[in-house]
C-alpha cells in the first residue's frame, strides 16, 4: 500500500513553500507530488482545460511532480500502473489541493474507489493556516473552516507576523473546531518531515487522540472534571459559550474572568461524547446509520473507541461524510476502565440531538 498525504490550506498559507522543500530536500524518500487542479471551486478551470497536457517532472532528489487536470482516481491509477511497470519509482504520494478546494471529496476517493483503496492508503490530511490572515479567512470562507475540520494535523505558518496573544487566540479557535488535530507552529515551511508523514490519521486503531488541552479546558471551565451526569457521560461544550466564559450547564452560571478569547461563531465545531455504560450494538448501528444518512454531508470527520455490550474487545470506528468504517481492536485489559469516547467535527451539527440519541443507544 502506497501512503498518501493530502496537503491543504487557503491561498497564501505556505503550501508551495512546504512542497518545494519536500521536492528538493535530501530526505532519501521517493515522493510523487500531485498538484491538484480539479474541484468544482476551481477558479482557473476554463483556463486550465485548454492545456490538457499532463506533465511529470523528475526532481533531482528522486521525487516526481505531476500536475493533473481531471479525475484524481484516474491519475492515481496511472501512477500505480507506471510504478508496477517499473516506469516510475516512488514510495509515497503527496496531493496538494488548490487553496479554494474542500478536501472532503479528495479524501472520499480513497474510500469509494476499490481499485484505489487496494493500492493506496490515505495517511493524513495536513492543513496549513496563515497566522496573520487566519481569523479573517475563517470568518469569510467556509472552505477554510472545512480545511481545518478535516485535518489530522494543523501547521500554523507566518507566526512571526503576529504577537503571542493573537497566536494563542488562534490556537484556541482551531482547537474548538478540531480537537483531534495536533497543532504545530512552523516557520518558512520548516516542518520536520517526521511531522508530515506516517501520521496514521485514517488508521482504525484503539487510540483516539483528542487534544488534552481541549478536554482539560472543558473540565476546568465547568469545574466538575469527571463528574458523572445522568448517563455517566459528560457533554463537552453542551450549551456552553466558551469564548465569553459563561456556561449555563445544568442551571449553573459560572463566570470565568480568565477567558479573554474573541468570540467567533464558527459554523464548524466539534464535540466529544463519553460514556462509561456500554452501547447496545444493534441500537447504535441503527442510530449512526440514520445520522449519516441525514447529516452525512455536514459531518466532516468523526472517530470513536467504543465499549459494546457483549464484546470483550474495543470497537473502533471513523469516517468522512457518509463513509464510515469500523473494526474490532485490542481486548479490554483488566486494569482498563471500560468506556466509550467519540469525537464529531462538522458543520452546525445538532449536538443535543446526537448526544440524546447516543444516550438512547446505551444498554
Amino acid at each position: 500500500m502506497i501512503p498518501v498525504t493530502i496537503l491543504t490550506g487557503f491561498l497564501g498559507s505556505g503550501k508551495t513553500t512546504l512542497l518545494k522543500r519536500i521536492l528538493n530536500e535530501k530526505h532519501g524518500m521517493k515522493i510523487a507530488v500531485i498538484e491538484n487542479e480539479f474541484g468544482e471551486e476551481n477558479i482557473d478551470n476554463e483556463i486550465l482545460v485548454q492545456d490538457a497536457n499532463e506533465q511529470i517532472i523528475q526532481m533531482s532528489n528522486g521525487c516526481i511532480c505531476c500536475t493533473i487536470r481531471g479525475d484524481l482516481a484516474r491519475v492515481l491509477g496511472d501512477l500505480a500502473a507506471k510504478k508496477q511497470a517499473g516506469e516510475l519509482d516512488f514510495d509515497r504520494v503527496v496531493i496538494e489541493t488548490t487553496g479554494l478546494a474542500n478536501p472532503g471529496p479528495v479524501a472520499q476517493t480513497f474510500f469509494m474507489d476499490n481499485q484505489i483503496a487496494d493500492e493506496f492508503l490515505l495517511d493524513a490530511i495536513i492543513t496549513l493556516v496563515d497566522a496573520k490572515h487566519a481569523d479573517h479567512q475563517l470568518d469569510e470562507h467556509e472552505v477554510v473552516q472545512r480545511q481545518v475540520g478535516f485535518a489530522d494535523r494543523l501547521f500554523i505558518t507566518k507566526s512571526d507576523l503576529v504577537d503571542e496573544t493573537a497566536l494563542g487566540d488562534l490556537r484556541h479557535r482551531l482547537l474548538h473546531m478540531n480537537p483531534k488535530a495536533a497543532i504545530r507552529v512552523v516557520n518558512f515551511g520548516e516542518a520536520d518531515i517526521k511531522e508530515i508523514f506516517d501520521l496514521r490519521g485514517f488508521n482504525l486503531n484503539a487510540k483516539l487522540e483528542i487534544d488534552p488541552e481541549f478536554l482539560a479546558e472543558d473540565d476546568h471551565d465547568h469545574d466538575h472534571a469527571h463528574h458523572d451526569h445522568d448517563h455517566d457521560h459528560d457533554h463537552d461544550h453542551a450549551n456552553c459559550d466558551h469564548d465569553h466564559g459563561k456556561c449555563d450547564h445544568e442551571g449553573h452560571d459560572h463566570d470565568h474572568a480568565h477567558h479573554h478569547h474573541a468570540h467567533h461563531d464558527d459554523k464548524i465545531k466539534s464535540f466529544v461524547y463519553r460514556s462509561e455504560r456500554p452501547f447496545d450494538p444493534n441500537r447504535l448501528e441503527d442510530f449512526l446509520g440514520g445520522i449519516l444518512q441525514i447529516y452525512g454531508e455536514r459531518l466532516l470527520r468523526y472517530k470513536g473507541v467504543l465499549y459494546m455490550k457483549g464484546v470483550d474487545r474495543k470497537v473502533v470506528f471513523q469516517g468522512v461524510h457518509q463513509m464510515m468504517g469500523s473494526d474490532l481492536a485490542s481486548k479490554w485489559q483488566p486494569v482498563e476502565k471500560k468506556n466509550s469516547k467519540m469525537v464529531f467535527i462538522g458543520i452546525e451539527l445538532p449536538q443535543d440531538l446526537i448526544t440524546d440519541g447516543l444516550d438512547a443507544c446505551l444498554a
